[in-house]
């Protein structure tokens, strides 16, 4: 299993951070593990989308994903990949499970990124390597990227 979890504080509230994450087409701009999106659809409190994973450190193609955010008000953003019949062969190689979450504090809010995928075992031995080299610096530099976009919003 990997699993990276990273912290930041950014000059926000917690609507203006869990909104941004939400708007997957803008968030994009800032995560470099996400493609192309095929197509997005946001309801309420779940935003589902289509997407292109770029795994950092593994040039190769991967399947395409649906993906699905949920939103707790104030709190936090869960993701997971939509359940079977989508996703077949991407729960096959692994399970997946993400989140954001943030609280307040003196000037602003703590943002915390949590990632994890458990491959099969025959993907584990060739990608946990690779994702537990790579995966932290990516984690670090989205929420980098966070920081700086909407803290430049905010001015």
């Amino acid at each position: 299993m990997v699993r990276v979890e990273k912290e930041r504080v950014i000059a926000c509230t917690p609507d203006l951070f869990l909104n941004f994450v939400m708007d997957v087409e803008r968030y994009i701009d800032v995560d470099d593990k996400i493609g192309s999106i095929a197509w997005a659809n946001r309801e309420e409190t779940l935003t589902e989308f289509k997407f292109q994973p770029r795994m950092p450190g593994l040039p190769l193609p991967q399947p395409k994903a649906v993906a699905q955010m949920r939103l707790t008000p104030g709190k936090r953003i869960d993701i997971r990949l939509a359940p079977r019949p989508l996703n077949k062969l991407n729960h096959r190689m692994a399970h997946f499970e993400a989140s954001f979450s943030c609280e307040a504090v003196e000037g602003g809010i703590r943002a915390t990124r949590m990632i994890s995928f458990a491959f099969n075992p025959v993907l584990r031995l060739i990608l946990e390597p690779v994702l537990r080299r790579t995966l932290p610096q990516s984690v670090e530099r989205e929420l980098r990227l966070t920081q700086e976009t909407l803290e430049k919003d905010r001015r």
